[in-house]
């Protein structure tokens, strides 16, 4: 049985409106490739079902992916769009001959649970599911303690988090700080970053 939910999802193209409607029970709509920049009418759309429902972008975790979400950040309101992420996995779908530029699979070649785990990380509103408490925000200033952003070896150390939490490479701190606090407390951030420490600690 299909869980539903009450965002739409947005995703990149036709073949991932499939595999995505095969895991929820959602409106799924695609942004044509990069034909979204130039689509007025279907960016009003977009907006409309932001502001009264909910928009989830899951879009693949390639160079190109990460362009389409940061035009669709500046074009639609805040605090109407979530970000749905999925991980870095090698590979090429099957009915593709040639895999994509960086060789990354994208939404359409996830299994069901890496889609359903990437919705329910974005904070997806599951029906029948209580809403969560309050959190405290994580903030940019967290960012710099902890030593992601600001120093040295920050952009070492993020990509070693991103790893950590099965997040895409191309995710800049600005979309890391939003998924943190969509998804996470203080205390798992830490908890986390600990654990990297005590691995390279160890060799």
């Amino acid at each position: 049985m299909k869980a539903k939910i009450k965002e739409a999802i947005l995703v990149e193209g036709r073949y991932d409106i499939n595999t995505v409607r095969q895991v929820v029970d959602t409106v799924v709509l695609e942004t044509g490739g990069f034909r979204i920049f130039k689509d007025d009418e279907k960016l009003n759309l977009l907006r409309r079902i932001a502001e009264t429902r909910g928009l989830i972008i899951l879009t693949d975790s390639d160079g190109a992916g990460f362009v389409i979400r940061g035009y669709l950040k500046g074009a639609l309101a805040a605090g109407t769009v979530k970000q749905a992420y999925v991980p870095d996995i090698t590979g090429k779908e099957r009915r593709k001959r040639h895999g994509s530029k960086e060789g990354k699979l994208g939404v359409e070649g996830m299994r069901p649970e890496t889609i359903l785990e990437a919705l329910q990380r974005a904070g997806a509103t599951f029906e029948d599911t209580a809403p969560e408490p309050s959190r405290e925000q994580i903030t940019k200033a967290d960012l710099y303690t902890m030593g992601l952003t600001g120093q040295p070896d920050s952009a070492r150390l993020r990509q070693q988090l991103l790893h950590a939490l099965k997040l895409p490479e191309h995710m800049t701190p600005n979309s890391l700080l939003d998924f943190m606090n969509a998804t996470s407390t203080r205390e798992e951030i830490q908890q986390a970053l600990q654990s990297i420490a005590r691995v390279e600690q160890n060799g």
